[in-house]
């Protein structure tokens, strides 16, 4: 096959302790999946799950061990952290039921969702698309993905934020909304899910601004960390 341009480099994230890399189809986000933050945005607590996306190189990886470097974006002076359990697909489907979705999860890892608040809430006053607000570059840090595996019970694992040591959101995966197998579920009505999608789960509340020079960690129990700086 002839290209008339040259092929953009695939989006990838590294895959826990190996060398391989797990190559990036979509990101899939759910909004408002924890009562709290759901409150704290303005939701009622409880409402059918809502989906919006990223662009596949809107990640961000950051290998075990290291700190990520994230650029402080343009057009923004409201930028907020959303640490998130990202789950990545590795088997396709539509019209999944959530008695089978966790057939087609590949691995887990730690990932933020990284919000221009000021245009996401500007969007929603005008009735308008969110890409600006959550589908700019560098807005998807990840950590490695853990194969499935090798990670215990996810639906009771803490998940937790801290910037600059102090802590910021902290909460449990049991707290979903719509918890993994029924987001699965709902998302492929809407999706043909396909192997290297990926879906971030929802963030729990304390969602706050950060700014240059800003140190975030987040961690989720055995999925592992995630150490992000705004530069």
């Amino acid at each position: 096959m002839h290209f008339a341009i040259p092929q953009p480099p695939v989006a990838t994230v590294p895959v826990a302790g190996t060398d391989a890399m797990f190559p990036v189809h979509r990101i899939y986000c759910v909004g408002r999946n924890y009562v709290e933050h759901a409150k704290e945005m303005g939701g009622t607590g409880r409402e059918a799950p809502f989906f919006f996306m990223k662009p596949a190189d809107a990640v961000l990886p950051v290998a075990f061990g290291t700190v990520g470097e994230m650029p402080y974006p343009g057009m923004t002076s409201d930028l907020h952290h959303e640490i998130e359990l990202v789950v990545a697909i590795g088997k396709g489907g539509s019209n999944i039921a959530a008695s089978d979705a966790m057939q087609h999860v590949w691995g887990y890892a730690v990932g933020l969702d990284m919000t221009r608040r000021d245009l996401q809430g500007e969007a929603k006053k005008q009735g308008r698309p969110w890409s600006t607000g959550k589908g700019f570059d560098k807005s998807a840090p990840i950590g490695p993905i853990v194969p499935a595996a090798q990670v215990g019970n996810i639906g009771q694992a803490s998940i937790r934020l801290d910037v600059n040591g102090a802590a910021r959101q902290k909460s449990s995966i049991e707290k979903l909304i719509w918890n993994i197998s029924e987001t699965i579920e709902h998302l492929s009505k809407f999706f043909a899910l396909q192997p290297g999608d990926l879906i971030f789960t929802g963030t729990p509340e304390g969602v706050a601004a950060v700014k240059q020079g800003d140190l975030l960690e987040g961690a989720i129990d055995g999925v592992g960390e995630l150490k992000v700086k705004i530069v």
